[in-house]
C-alpha cells in the first residue's frame, strides 16, 4: 500500500462517475447486507475490477462497491469487507478507507456482527460501540513507513468514535423502541470462535462484545480524520458459564433478524449528521 496505489484506485472510481462527491462511507458486516438494498444506486463496481483492491472471500460478503444516494446524501458503501484471517495483511484489509479518504468521505459507518458478552444481551440486540480493545490485533495497520498523507505517525485514540453520532443514534433507537445498549468492542484474529477460558479473559478485560473486524478500520479511519460510527449486531451469546455451539446459520439468523433496525438507525444518522 502506498500513496501512488490509494491514488490510482481513487482516480479510477471517480473516474467512473465525475461529478460524484462522497460525503459517507458505509461498510455492511456478515449478514447485514440489507442495507445496500436503500441505497439510490448509481454506480456498481465488483472490487476484481478496482486496481490494487482486495477480493472478498467470506460467502456472505458481496464484493462490491456501491455509490450513490442515501438519507439525502451521497454515500460509498463496502458491500463486503476483509479480514485478517482470510489472509490479507492489516494494510490491505484497511486499503480500502484509504480509498474512501482520498474520495472526499467525512464520516463513516460500519456494521459488524459480534458475540456478546454480557448477561443483559440477546441475540439480534445492536449495541453502539463506545470503545474498543485492539490488543489483540497481530500488528497496527499502521505499522511501516508513514507518508504525511497518512496522517499523524502516533494518533491519539482516546475518542476513536464519535461522540456527536453516538447521542443522535442512541436517540434513533429509542424514538424506534429498540433497546439501547452501547459498550466495548474487542477485534481478534479469528476465525475460530474463542473457548471459555477466552471468553473469561476478554470479560476481565473489560469487553462487552468479541469480533474479528472492524477495529482496524475504525484506527486508519481516525488517523486520516473521518468521523466514526460503529454498531455490533450481537448474533450469539458468549457466556463462559452457559455456553452452547454457535453455528453459522444462526449467526446469520441473528443478523437478519436485527437487520430492518439497523438498517433504520444508520439511514436515520445519515439523514441527521451535517
Amino acid at each position: 500500500m502506498t500513496p501512488e496505489s490509494i491514488r490510482e484506485t481513487s482516480e479510477f472510481i471517480q473516474n467512473q462517475l465525475p461529478d460524484f462527491k462522497a460525503e459517507v462511507g458505509i461498510i455492511l458486516g456478515t449478514g447485514l447486507g440489507h442495507l445496500a438494498q436503500e441505497i439510490e444506486i448509481s454506480l456498481e463496481i465488483p472490487y476484481q475490477s478496482l486496481p490494487h483492491f482486495p477480493i472478498s472471500t467470506v460467502e456472505t460478503h458481496s464484493g462490491k462497491l456501491l455509490l450513490g444516494k442515501l438519507g439525502g446524501k451521497s454515500v460509498i458503501c463496502l458491500q463486503g469487507r476483509f479480514h485478517y484471517y482470510e489472509g490479507y495483511s492489516m494494510q490491505e484489509v484497511t486499503f480500502p478507507i484509504r480509498v474512501l479518504r482520498a474520495l472526499g468521505i467525512g464520516y463513516l459507518l460500519i456494521s459488524n456482527a459480534a458475540g456478546g458478552l454480557r448477561p443483559d444481551f440477546r441475540t439480534s440486540d445492536l449495541m453502539i460501540i463506545e470503545d474498543h480493545i485492539a490488543l489483540f490485533l497481530p500488528e497496527s495497520p499502521l505499522r511501516g513507513k508513514n507518508p504525511s498523507s497518512f496522517g499523524p505517525r502516533f494518533p491519539d485514540m482516546s475518542q476513536p468514535y464519535d461522540p456527536g453520532m453516538i447521542v443522535l443514534a442512541k436517540n434513533i433507537l429509542n424514538e424506534l423502541g429498540v433497546p439501547v445498549h452501547s459498550g466495548v468492542y474487542t477485534s481478534v484474529q479469528g476465525p475460530q470462535l474463542e473457548t471459555r477460558a477466552e471468553y473469561r479473559l476478554l470479560r476481565q478485560l473489560g469487553t462487552d462484545a468479541v469480533g474479528m473486524s472492524t477495529v482496524p478500520e475504525v484506527i486508519v479511519a481516525h488517523q486520516v480524520g473521518i468521523k466514526v460510527f460503529a454498531c455490533s449486531v450481537i448474533t450469539d451469546l458468549c457466556f463462559p458459564e452457559a455456553l452452547k455451539e454457535a453455528t453459522f446459520e444462526e449467526i446469520l439468523a441473528a443478523a437478519a433478524q436485527a437487520e430492518p433496525h439497523l438498517t433504520q438507525l444508520f439511514i436515520r444518522l445519515i439523514q441527521q449528521i451535517s
